[in-house]
């Protein structure tokens, strides 16, 4: 008889294939992370999709024939094809394709001008532009708004006009102070950073051997510039063109200071308007309208590019970038662009930190001076008894919120970038690392507003042995990690990418761990990579609106979410407060992240 305590051979063989594999750090990273990217990203939105085609004891509200638990096409026919689909539904869609195609066009001819500036002429004061160029980055979106009703503001809502109708006694019309115009210019500024960055980079690569050979063929500038330089720069101009078009279709701050007056509303507001009259599906079917869109755009994006991504714009042999020459031009075109830059960046900051100082808005005068909105008492009669912000308890609250948010999330997603990199570039061969690298990308087909909707949805309550998230700091540093995951883990995957796997493997052969690998190794040659990643991540948090709007709580106030509060009760003076102090934040730690750690936005961009 057979000794039944003998396995099969195949028993045997895949006994041990499992064992190895998950001895195999890659094999055991790889699960974690798709589990963790299937609950945190693609649960959700299936979980969304399904609540849309269900009654809930809520829709009682709307319609007698709601019928709980059951299925429905109600929610879609109500938002599609009902009396108020055009003002629910159709309107708002158009505003966002209107806003996001302006804006998408606008900034590309700004951010590709400068760019081509900095880079391919002979314009002195290079580093001057490119650092003015960066300054709207580093300001929240909404600031821009700000400033814009600060100088445009007529009367219409009330309040003290801006500038231009109290000193010049001029009152700018509805269509210039709110609504279209006014969000595509300030959108705008903030977002052709955007393709300052990225066409810079693709020019400042670029081979100016080519250009250089197609001239000695007797080729015009004109020529090279349609037939070298602009087919290699396309891809750069086409992923800006989509990143700035998905940006501006979900921006909610922008449109809600300066779109609500004139009831010039977008799918991103309109949504938050939902949740915050309690029609959840209503606000997810909108959501799933939205991401829709941009999964679109970023398709329509990907066929457009088609086999121009192959071009080779670096060569292995080196050669200096030759400069157009622009001759008389030079010094007043780099002084016009200066001032004009400055005009657009600087002297908001400088009206807006005015303006903390003035006790009655709009008079600027030296007895109207006063330090009340920064350190005063409560007075019932300034703002109803608010007291200035650095004696609010509820600004220190939010304070500390802010700063343990923007710190936590960009520890987390730096690590998460270089563990989750480990896999895609380690295992780029295999089934696994290709699944983590598309499903870390995900969230970027999702706008952030549209993501908060649906992680209200998914973290209401207890679900197995996680708690409830929602009114926490949690939900906020995991919602924040999950939307920068497209980023972080590019990152942290080309970094490693970098990192010859032979290091690894001599490691192992002198008997060390991964965790020692990964401690010793792979943190240490990574430094800079998680740097850049910590500081990108810690600025984005900090002054990020759309994202956590709709899951801030009291108990889990920031300062964004505190400035849209005295936005709504009309405290310019204190909201212009909280403004300049996320802003001395977020430039204060960009310069220390450029004077220590050397990571600096602008490097590599010509003259830079």
């Amino acid at each position: 008889m057979l000794d039944k305590s003998v396995r099969p051979i195949w028993q045997t063989r895949w006994w041990n294939r499992w064992r190895n594999g998950l001895r195999n750090p890659l094999n055991l990273i790889g699960t974690v992370s798709l589990l963790f990217l299937a609950y945190t990203i693609i649960w959700p939105v299936l979980n969304i999709l399904y609540t849309t085609f269900v009654w809930r004891t809520q829709d009682a509200r709307l319609t007698a024939a709601a019928d709980p638990g059951h299925l429905t096409l109600y929610h879609w026919q109500r938002i599609l094809a009902s009396d108020i689909s055009w003002s629910l539904f159709y309107k708002p869609v158009l505003h966002a394709l209107a806003v996001g195609l302006s804006v998408s066009a606008v900034s590309m001819g700004l951010g590709c001008g400068l760019a081509w500036l900095v880079t391919r002429t002979d314009i002195p004061f290079k580093k001057t532009i490119a650092l003015l160029a960066i300054i709207p980055y580093l300001l929240p979106s909404w600031m821009l708004s700000q400033a814009w009703l600060t100088f445009f503001k007529n009367s219409k809502i009330g309040g003290t006009p801006g500038i231009l109708q109290s000193l010049l006694h001029v009152a700018p019309p509805d269509w210039l102070a709110y609504g279209y115009v006014p969000i595509v210019i300030t959108l705008s500024i903030h977002d052709s950073v955007y393709f300052f960055l990225l066409v810079g980079a693709a020019f400042s690569s670029m081979n100016s051997q080519l250009e250089e050979a197609a001239e000695m063929a007797g080729a015009s500038r004109l020529q090279v510039l349609r037939r070298i330089v602009f087919p290699l720069v396309l891809p750069s101009v086409l992923s800006g063109f989509i990143l700035i078009f998905t940006k501006a279709v979900s921006s909610y701050g922008v449109p809600a200071l300066l779109g609500t007056p004139v009831n010039f509303y977008m799918i991103s507001t309109m949504l938050y308007s939902s949740m915050r009259s309690r029609l959840t599906t209503e606000a997810n079917t909108l959501s799933l309208t939205l991401m829709l869109i941009s999964i679109v755009a970023i398709y329509a994006n990907q066929r457009l590019m088609g086999a121009r991504r192959s071009y080779v714009t670096v060569s292995g042999k080196s050669s200096s970038v030759t400069y157009l020459s622009l001759g008389r031009w030079k010094r007043p075109g780099a002084v016009l662009i200066l001032l004009s830059m400055g005009a657009v960046a600087v002297i908001p900051l400088l009206v807006l930190l005015l303006q903390t100082f003035l006790l009655q808005n709009g008079t600027f005068s030296l007895d109207n001076l006063t330090l009340h909105y920064w350190l005063g008492g409560s007075n019932p009669a300034i703002n109803t008894g608010e007291m200035g912000v650095l004696q609010n308890p509820i600004f220190l609250l939010a304070l500390k919120n802010s700063l343990i948010i923007a710190v936590s999330a960009s520890v987390i997603a730096a690590v998460m970038g270089l563990l989750l990199g480990y896999v895609v570039s380690r295992g780029k061969n295999t089934l696994m690392g290709r699944l983590v690298d598309q499903l870390s990308f995900f969230p970027y087909f999702i706008p952030g507003i549209s993501l908060a909707a649906i992680y209200i949805s998914m973290f209401a309550k207890p679900v197995l042995f996680i708690p409830a998230l929602y009114g926490t700091i949690t939900i906020i540093i995991l919602i924040t990690v999950v939307k920068e995951l497209p980023f972080t883990v590019k990152a942290g995957g080309a970094s490693l990418m970098q990192i010859g796997s032979e290091l690894e493997e001599a490691a192992v052969l002198s008997g060390a761990s991964w965790l020692t690998r990964f401690r010793r190794l792979l943190l240490p040659l990574s430094r800079k990579s998680l740097l850049s990643i910590f500081i990108l991540v810690f600025i984005g948090a900090l002054k990020e609106m759309e994202l956590i709007i709709m899951l801030v709580t009291p108990r889990t106030e920031t300062l964004t979410t505190l400035t849209f509060y005295y936005v709504e009760k009309g405290y310019e003076q204190l909201t212009n407060v909280v403004l300049m102090i996320i802003i001395a934040i977020v430039i204060t730690v960009y310069l220390l992240a450029v004077k220590f750690g050397k990571a600096d936005l602008t490097k590599g961009l010509g003259g830079s």
